[in-house]
């Protein structure tokens, strides 16, 4: 690479770090304020605050708009060269305009890389700080969710047996209406039913009250009653309980494996957990993309200075973010693919990418 590159990198590198910061300082005065009460009574010291919430905030808050980020501090900076004439200056002495969009693509990629890896196993760590603090201090006042009852469970506990719960109490880690049947051949050869069920910690497996078991065979059936029966389920609590931040705070590879499990078990509505896996690539390949469209708007020098490039940065960045959400929430409560919603965006601004670069003068 050549001076000019490093220039390009280091105005880029700087830039972003210095919005990060911004942004960061202002997010965090606006959080402060809004949940001062939950703080107060939390009786926890700034330090501890610090520690157990803002460790997992900051890094949230980073994840979640890195590549604005990266687009604000692409459009600002090379709209500054482009006031200064210094890109016409650039391309002026011969150099192409593929060339002048080498080192954004080297630090867009340096930058894509990067929160490709934090999502994938820093990123998580720092939410389940956050989301603990949550759940503890400030969710106590929702009343969903600090709902700790789940109606109708039907879940398939392991290749031939189907579990059904009702009225499930993550608190006491106790249910009702519990029932087992096992099957072979499409055909039921086992049924367990019972008026409740409990944890049993010294065990650790479930225990029953009143349990009838009925063993079905060619010569009849065997009904037995049990008033109290321990079984042992490919079921924990922590399987039962409600977690409104699950999918935030597994790693990619623990986020692969719990929706491979939940697959097994026949569990529904899993398209939450596919499109936050694989947005985590999407949104990696995003600040790669968002880079080389900020540097093809900001590169042309415009009458009105810099302001016209940053709002129009502005209004590509509130399309993007629509189209993401659109497509997240067709796929979470429709039927729209995954793998389709997480990339739908990066697909529709790789197009707009190609016609700004089409557009552009060289």
């Amino acid at each position: 690479m050549k001076k000019i590159d490093w220039y390009i990198i280091k105005k880029l590198i700087v830039t972003f770090f210095f919005c990060i910061i911004l942004f960061t300082l202002i997010a965090v005065a606006v959080d402060r304020s809004e949940h001062t009460e939950a703080f107060v009574k939390s009786g926890l010291s700034s330090k501890e605050l610090i520690t157990e919430y803002y460790y997992g905030f900051i890094p949230y808050i980073w994840g979640l708009l890195f590549p604005l980020f990266v687009f604000i501090a692409v459009i600002y900076s090379t709209s500054r060269m482009a006031v200064r004439s210094e890109v016409v200056a650039i391309l002026a002495s011969g150099t192409s305009f593929n060339r002048f969009l080498r080192p954004y693509f080297i630090g867009g990629l340096f930058l894509a890389s990067l929160l490709y890896f934090s999502s994938r196993q820093l990123l998580p760590k720092g939410n389940e700080i956050r989301s603990n603090f949550q759940v503890k201090y400030i969710d106590k006042t929702d009343p969903i969710k600090t709902n700790n009852f789940q109606d109708t469970w039907y879940r398939r506990s392991d290749t031939n047996s189907y579990v059904g719960i009702k009225y499930y109490d993550s608190s006491s880690k106790s249910a009702t209406g519990f029932f087992l049947h096992r099957t072979q051949n499409n055909s039921v050869v086992y049924n367990l039913r019972a008026e409740s069920m409990k944890w049993d910690t010294a065990k650790k497996n479930w225990q029953l009250v009143n349990a009838v078991e009925r063993i079905i065979t060619p010569k009849g059936e065997k009904i037995t009653n049990y008033p109290s029966f321990n079984i042992d389920l490919n079921i924990k609590p922590s399987d039962l309980r409600q977690d409104y931040y699950l999918k935030d705070k597994l790693t990619t590879p623990q986020l692969i494996e719990f929706i491979k499990l939940e697959e097994l078990r026949g569990t529904e509505g899993l398209n939450t957990l596919k499109v936050e896996r694989y947005r985590r690539s999407a949104t990696a390949f995003s600040v790669l993309l968002l880079t080389l469209i900020g540097a093809i708007i900001a590169s042309r020098k415009a009458r009105g200075g810099g302001g016209l490039h940053i709002a129009l940065g502005f209004i590509i960045a509130a399309l993007f973010i629509i189209t993401d959400r659109f497509s997240t929430t067709f796929s979470v409560k429709g039927d729209f693919p995954p793998l389709l919603a997480a990339w739908v965006p990066n697909i529709f601004f790789t197009l707009v990418a190609i016609w700004l670069y089409r557009k552009s003068p060289k």
